[in-house]
């Protein structure tokens, strides 16, 4: 592995990679670390410190995730990679023609009847239950305390929080919206070490914690969030969270290079990803900073998203399959696509979300890359009332064309953006990556690999390094930290090149590797409150 201990490349950056042994978890804000590294010198193992990870995050990153968002998972355990996929579907009364009858060209937004079923309490159980030491009680203990008693704002969360209430006060019209404002900011945001706390919260996290959350979509929680919805004009009824069970799925991958770059399948985006690297293994990328190499990677990443826009849905309702769309036949054709030149505009308008990632691993050898997310920011603005559960808007991934893969059905999962990374070599793991940030997620997951495999970077340069993002069309934007005359190259061959200043826009990553001794190295985002929390 090259770029497990290669120098850092010289880009800024606050801090060096981490390396450790016993155990190291990776997040985008240090309390949540720490919540999961207490896990593992508690006795737990990586699985048990993702879950308190993840669960804290729903506490002190409330402005990326939250108790009634969608999670994903890759779990090396038992010396196999495991995919768990937590994403809920649409209601039973969800149907294209219901939302005709109320008006609607598009699922809104905000509002109920953007609201899927959350999977992320179903997914701290079954985590638990299948390879978990120690049960919810103690793993959500951090996050319950965080919630009760309080915990200082991160600078990063405070503005994402700031200028969300900004937003959410000319947007939110309704008298179902008020809950969010009493909840999150009942005069404002809070600042910069600010002490915000949440007695609904903590007695949520409690009530999952004691039932493995059964209470969540069996019990009291269920009922108050059902009746909620419907008051409210939502069509999410009790039974739709009865019903809901997460599954357990066989991750996707391709080869890159000698290494197997791993992803969750369908209905996850993760697929585009791999379509894109697909593409790329066929071209010498061997450096990193030129024109030609910026421009074949934004050209297999607009064929890859136009691949993936049009097809990726739930598995069931496919129409295309997986290995097609991954055969080494089809990269060629698509990759024969590429020029000298920008290609012309392209299906699809990738916006910016909110989601939060974190990876971890133990001293055993298990490794885990998990990602929990309410979309776009806080999510749909619905909060149950007395319950701190912010409900995420899924259901706008959702088209009500008929002809399309996607479009919204009862029952049915939507396209979704949230996606977990895993690498692995000869059989043998390597470790956990991810970037969070909507559709920008697959673009960050491209950027990583061939960061740390083409171009030799250890994990915390490959976080460190400018990115760019395809945005539309011919739109990409470029971090203001990358090299003036790549920008202006990129602009000569056809790219509409915008500079950008906000680092938050290019998603926020963690990474942990794994060398042959057991030695873990861990990256965290630059762009954030990320931490590498190590023992």
């Amino acid at each position: 592995m090259k770029f497990f201990d290669a120098q850092s490349y010289p880009y800024p950056s606050r801090r060096n990679a981490v390396y450790a042994r016993r155990g190291m978890v990776a997040t985008s804000q240090p309390l949540a670390a720490q919540a999961g590294l207490q896990i593992l010198q508690a006795g737990g193992n990586a699985i048990d410190a993702a879950i308190a990870a993840a669960a804290a995050l729903t506490v002190v990153e409330p402005t990326a995730n939250g108790i009634g968002g969608d999670a994903f998972a890759l779990v090396w355990h038992g010396g196999k990679l495991h995919g768990l996929n937590a994403s809920g579907p649409a209601p039973r009364a969800a149907s294209i023609d219901a939302y005709r009858k109320l008006g609607c060209d598009a699922i809104p937004l905000y509002g109920p009847l953007s609201v899927t079923v959350p999977g992320t309490p179903a997914a701290w159980a079954a985590l638990a239950r299948r390879f978990g030491k120690l049960p919810l009680t103690k793993t959500l203990h951090a996050a319950i305390d965080y919630a009760r008693e309080g915990f200082p704002v991160s600078p990063s969360i405070a503005y994402a929080w700031q200028t969300a209430t900004k937003l959410f006060r000319g947007a939110f019209k309704g008298e179902h919206f008020q809950h969010w404002f009493d909840t999150f900011a009942p005069q404002r945001a809070p600042r910069a070490g600010e002490i915000w706390r949440s007695h609904t919260h903590a007695a949520t996290l409690e009530a999952i914690a004691q039932t493995d959350a059964e209470s969540f979509y069996r019990g009291d929680l269920a009922e108050r969030i059902a009746a909620f919805l419907q008051q409210s004009g939502g069509h999410m009824t009790a039974q739709d969270l009865a019903d809901y069970a997460v599954q357990w799925v066989d991750p996707i991958s391709v080869d890159y290079r000698g290494y197997r770059v791993w992803e969750i399948p369908p209905n996850g985006q993760g697929l585009v990803a791999l379509i894109a690297l697909n593409i790329l293994k066929g071209f010498d990328v061997s450096d990193r900073d030129t024109v030609r190499t910026l421009h074949r990677q934004i050209e297999a990443m607009k064929l890859a998203f136009a691949d993936g826009l049009a097809h990726i849905a739930d598995p069931a309702h496919m129409r295309m399959s997986v290995e097609d769309l991954l055969s080494d036949a089809y990269a060629d054709e698509r990759r024969a696509l590429i020029g000298e030149e920008a290609l012309l505009p392209l299906p699809g308008v990738p916006a910016r979300g909110g989601t939060v990632y974190l990876c971890t691993a133990d001293s055993e050898g298990n490794m885990v890359s998990y990602i929990q997310s309410n979309y776009l920011g806080f999510g749909s603005g619905m909060v149950v009332p007395g319950t701190g559960i912010a409900l995420h808007n899924r259901g706008n991934n959702f088209s009500l064309d008929p002809a399309h893969a996607n479009h919204i059905a009862p029952g049915k999962r939507p396209y979704h953006t949230i996606i977990p990374g895993f690498l692995t070599w000869d059989d043998r793991p390597i470790g956990p990556f991810g970037v969070m940030g909507a559709f920008m997620q697959p673009q960050g997951h491209v950027q990583m690999m061939m960061n740390s495999i083409d171009f030799g970077l250890n994990a915390q340069a490959s976080l460190d390094a400018p990115r760019w993002e395809w945005e539309k069309g011919l739109r990409v934007n470029i971090e203001s930290t990358t090299p003036e005359h790549l920008y202006r190259g990129l602009a000569d061959i056809g790219h509409d090149v915008f500079w950008s200043n906000n680092r938050i826009g290019f998603g926020r990553g963690q990474i942990i590797w794994r060398n042959e001794e057991g030695v873990l190295c861990g990256g965290t985002e630059p762009r954030t409150d990320g931490a590498v929390a190590a023992w």
